[in-house]
Order: structure tokens, then sequence, then C-alpha cells
């Protein structure tokens, strides 16, 4: 029954190749928007936010097309990508790389800045009083405090990645081998007469990839906790 096909394999690679690039390059931008939000006061700090969490009220088909239409080759964004560096996002693995990306960025930026918001200042703010640098009181006290958040934030929006469909079907298509990720592959398969039994099998694997995902990130995040309390 598990047995997959290559067609049923290269779709399972395919979305962890999607889901760990739309976690490495959401990262960095996910602690800075987080940041933003939990520490600085400036003007329009509220519509930031909202548009920071507009992704998970948004339909995704509008989301895809608004990606499409930034990206798309007639696009501002495509047209300069591919003018400047002769880089095609759309209906590409890169794409729906993006896609995944956005659909999940809130939820990253939502756990990183809870963590942040509970910090407790007073470390800081002694660390600074011993002469250490605003990257290094960063670096050295408030990353490995909220370490747990971008944990839970990196893992559940690989989670969400990999099972975005809406956004991504819109902007790349469904093109195997290129942008067929698994909820892809699975739409594709229940269309197909005798694909039902490959669609239970990557919805299985779906499942226990979600579960394992959450588990991992639970068990990592006690254990930085445990190691902070002894720090």
């Amino acid at each position: 029954m598990f047995t997959l096909t290559p067609l049923e394999l290269e779709a399972l690679r395919l979305s962890l190749r999607v889901g760990l690039w739309s976690v490495v390059v959401s990262l960095p931008l996910g602690i800075l928007a987080a940041w933003l939000l939990a520490r600085s006061r400036f003007p329009g700090k509220t519509l930031f936010n909202t548009l920071i969490h507009l992704p998970l009220v948004l339909p995704p088909v509008v989301v895809g097309y608004v990606l499409l239409v930034l990206f798309g080759k007639s696009g501002p964004i495509g047209t300069w990508l591919y003018d400047s560096f002769g880089v095609t996002v759309a209906f590409t693995w890169r794409g729906a790389a993006i896609a995944s990306g956005v659909i999940a960025f809130p939820l990253m930026v939502r756990a990183i800045r809870l963590s942040l918001e509970s910090v407790d200042r007073k470390l800081e703010a002694a660390a600074r009083t011993l002469g250490a640098r605003p990257w290094d009181v960063f670096a050295t006290v408030t990353l490995p405090l909220i370490l747990p958040g971008i944990i839970t934030g990196v893992i559940l929006s690989f989670i969400r990645g990999i099972g975005e469909f809406g956004a991504t079907i819109t902007f790349v298509s469904s093109i195997p081998g290129e942008t067929r990720t698994l909820p892809l592959a699975i739409y594709n398969l229940l269309q197909t007469p005798g694909g039902e039994a490959g669609a239970i099998r990557l919805a299985v694997i779906a499942v226990v990839l979600a579960m394992a995902a959450l588990i991992a990130s639970e068990l990592i995040a006690r254990h930085v906790n445990r190691l902070n309390g002894h720090a």
C-alpha cells in the first residue's frame, strides 16, 4: 500500500525542497518583522502588522494571483529579476517556495513575536550595563531565550508551506517535477481514474510528516527551555 511510484516520490521530494527553501529565505525576514512588532514604535505599525498577517485571512488563490501579477514575466519584480539575473520565478519551484513562504510567514512571525514579548527585558539591560553591545546582547541573551519560539515558528511555517495548495497552483500551476508538490499531486490523483490509492498514500505521508514535525517542535522547544533554565 505504501510503495510510492516515481511520480509520488518526486512530489514528496519537491515538497520537502520547497518547504525547506521557503523557511530558509523567510526566517531572517521573520525575525526582523517580529522584532519590529515586539520592540519598536513607528508610524504605520498597525498597518505593517495588518499586512504581515493578511495572508492568514485572504483566500490563498488571491495571494497566488497577487504573486503572479508581481513576479510574472510581465510583472514589475518578475521583469526586473529576469532582466537583471535571468531568473524566472513564476511556474517554477522557486515560485512554489515563495508562495509557501508568503502563506506561512504570519505563523512564523507570530511565534517569534510572542517569544520576544515574553523575554525579561531586565536581563538585556543587565548585559548592556556590563558593556555588551546591542548585537552581543541579542546574540548572547535574547536569541537563546527566544530560540523555542524560533523553532516553533520555523516548524509551523515548514508544515504550512508543504501543505499549501491554492496560492501554489495559482502562481506556479501544477507541473510534474517542477511545481507539483504533495497537495497538488493529491489533487491531480483524485482527478485521475484509479488514482485514489495514490492519493491515500500521499495523504497518509502528509499527515505523518505534519505529526512528526509538531512532535519534534515540542521536544526541541522543551529541551531548549531546560537548557535555558540551567544556564
